[in-house]
This record gives C-alpha cells, sequence and structure tokens, in this order.
C-alpha cells in the first residue's frame, strides 16, 4: 500500500491553517448544535482516504473537549487486493489520533443494485452492527460539498425528483456529516497542513463509476462553459429542494394520519374522495407512505403516473403492481396491499 500525499517533516511545529480551522470549526458547529444526546459516543467512518481521515482527525481534537466520545468504524469491503492493509492502517491512524473504540469489520459485497449500490449497502450494515456493538449514538461521515454537488446532477440525470434533488442532509437520523458545507479542496488542505498522509482509493478514479465520471469529466466541463461555483450553487440547489420537500412530506404526513386506514396486516385504504382535491405533490407522497406501510418498495415514476390515474381519471383500470405491493381502486378507495404474510 502506498499514500498518494507524502508528509512532510514531522519535527517542525505545525501552526493552525485557514482550512485547518475550517475542517475543527465545521465538527464543532455540528457537536454544538446536532447531537440529541450530550456526550454521546459517534464513530466515525472512516475509509483511510483524504475526507474521512481530515474528518476523524478534526473528531479526536474537538469532541473530547466538547465532552463527547469519538471512536472509528472501518470497513474492508474486500474489493482490492491488499484491503485488509489498506484497513489496518486505517485502524491504526485512528487510534493515533486518539479515537476509541476503532471497529474493523469485512464485508461481503453483493451484486444486487449494481457494484456502487451493492458496497453501499453492505457499508451501512457494517455501521448498524458497529452502533449496536458499541452503543454510539450515531456514525460521522465525510461527505463534503462536492459531493452533495455529484448527488443532485446524478438525480437529475436520473429523473430521481425531489427525493434525489434534495441531497444529503447533514443530519439523517444517526448519520451526520459535519463537512457537508466545506469544498473537497478546503478538507484535503487541512489535512496536508496537518501532516497526515491518505490513501488514494482507486476506485475514486475508476471510470466505470457514474459519480467518479461526474467528479472528474461532467462537473469540470460545466465549470469550463458556465463559469466556476457551479459546485456551491448544486449544493445551493439541494439546500432549497430539501426545504421544500420537508415542507410537503410534512402535509402529506398529515393527510395521511387522518385519512389512510388499517384494513388488514398488510392492507390500508384511502377514501378517493379524501385524497383527489388534493395537488399530485402531496398524492403521490401519501401513495407511497401507504405502500410503505403495506411492506412494498416506493413506486417508479411510470408506476406513479398509473396510480394517480386510478385517483384522477378512473375508468375501470386493473390494479398497479410495485415491487412488494399492488395498488387497485375499488368502491371508490384505493386499496394498497403488500405480500401476503407466511
Amino acid at each position: 500500500m502506498t499514500d498518494s500525499h507524502e508528509s512532510a517533516s514531522t519535527s517542525r511545529r505545525l501552526r493552525l491553517t485557514p482550512a485547518m480551522a475550517d475542517v475543527r470549526r465545521a465538527v464543532r458547529e455540528w457537536a454544538e448544535t446536532g447531537p440529541e444526546v450530550p456526550g454521546g459516543l459517534f464513530l466515525v467512518a472512516l475509509s483511510g482516504g483524504s475526507d474521512s481521515l481530515a474528518l476523524a482527525w478534526a473528531a479526536g481534537l474537538e469532541l473530547p473537549k466538547l465532552g463527547f466520545g469519538a471512536g472509528a468504524i472501518i470497513v474492508d469491503h474486500q474489493l482490492q487486493e491488499a484491503s485488509s492493509e489498506v484497513a489496518a492502517h486505517a485502524a491504526e491512524q485512528a487510534t493515533k489520533l486518539g479515537l476509541n473504540p476503532v471497529v474493523t469489520k469485512a464485508v461481503v459485497v453483493g451484486t444486487t443494485g449494481g457494484p456502487e449500490d451493492a458496497a453501499r449497502f453492505a457499508r451501512y450494515q457494517a455501521f448498524t452492527e458497529a452502533l449496536h456493538e458499541t452503543g454510539a449514538e450515531g456514525i460521522l461521515l465525510a461527505h463534503t460539498e462536492d459531493d452533495q454537488a455529484e448527488t443532485v446532477l446524478l438525480g437529475l440525470a436520473r429523473g430521481s425528483g425531489p427525493s434525489s434533488l434534495k441531497g444529503m442532509a447533514q443530519r439523517d437520523g444517526r448519520y451526520h456529516r459535519p463537512l457537508l458545507s466545506l469544498p473537497r479542496a478546503t478538507v484535503r488542505q487541512a489535512l496536508g497542513d496537518a501532516d497526515i498522509a491518505w490513501f488514494e482509493d482507486p476506485h475514486n478514479v475508476d471510470p466505470s463509476y457514474a459519480r467518479v465520471r461526474v467528479r472528474h469529466t461532467v462537473l469540470p466541463v460545466l465549470e469550463e462553459n458556465l463559469g466556476p461555483g457551479i459546485t456551491p450553487a448544486l449544493a445551493r440547489t439541494a439546500d432549497l429542494f430539501r426545504a421544500d420537500s420537508e415542507a410537503l412530506d410534512s402535509l402529506a404526513e398529515r393527510i395521511f394520519d387522518r385519512v389512510v386506514t388499517r384494513r388488514s396486516t398488510n392492507t390500508v385504504r384511502v377514501p378517493v374522495a379524501d385524497i383527489e382535491g388534493e395537488p399530485n405533490a402531496l398524492v403521490s407522497r401519501v401513495i407511497r407512505m401507504m405502500v410503505a406501510a403495506a411492506g412494498g418498495v416506493a413506486p417508479t415514476y411510470p408506476q406513479m403516473r398509473q396510480i394517480l390515474a386510478l385517483v384522477r381519471e378512473w375508468k375501470g383500470q386493473s390494479a398497479v403492481s410495485v415491487a412488494g405491493a399492488s395498488v387497485v381502486r375499488k368502491d371508490n378507495s384505493i386499496l394498497v396491499s403488500g405480500a401476503p404474510e407466511r
């Protein structure tokens, strides 16, 4: 294993540079305003790469001063030669940075959903196990402003709607992203200024991954042709979409609670008259909640158009099948039924 960034002499005295101060401040501000449980333990999701290592460095310095515990979870995806060595080195760095406990988990990455989704699924399973085993309150993820911009562009390309365009939240349940407002360049600069060497994952430059193509090809082309500032503009777009989406979600939840009833263990019902006067943005959300309540998977865009037609353009259509559930209109009601329990 080789490091992509060579440390300068460790003998010279380090000074606090602007980049170092920015990263430490971001972690401190998150700790002062974010966690619901004061003094809890948080695990940094550490890969050994620059972003996660900078987060680990800052967390090790700032969290104990504010009464929080700072540990690390290292996931070995076993997708590269010598991945175990990379994981072991990351664990060693975490310990040197004062993080405790340091948990390493080797996972088997499946094939469902493509390589990126499969790796993410395996990684989050390992996170869940680490939370349970250590009693930690949450996981700190090192996503940056650049990651946010890439997420928005990928969502646009896939036609994913607000669910993707709102990007990633700084706080999402037990997952937290203290560095989400910082550019990747600042995070890397901070780590270099701190004389800490990092591992460069070859997957980060592998063009077979869509996110890598966005990072190294699409965003630079946009910057070149539309001018600088594309990345922060896309991140702001995510913030605006998230605020609107959360407001609509809240309204839809109120409608769901008021008009949706459960017919059986895996079947929910709503009278058409109770939702047909609402805009599609709310009706579609209520339907998604009903599908989830019945044990199904959120409908695709074409499926949702068919479901909305059951509400708006009723002509005796047959049921709409979605993954894990069926949506049908019967007796002037929309019924969503999941797969029968065995």
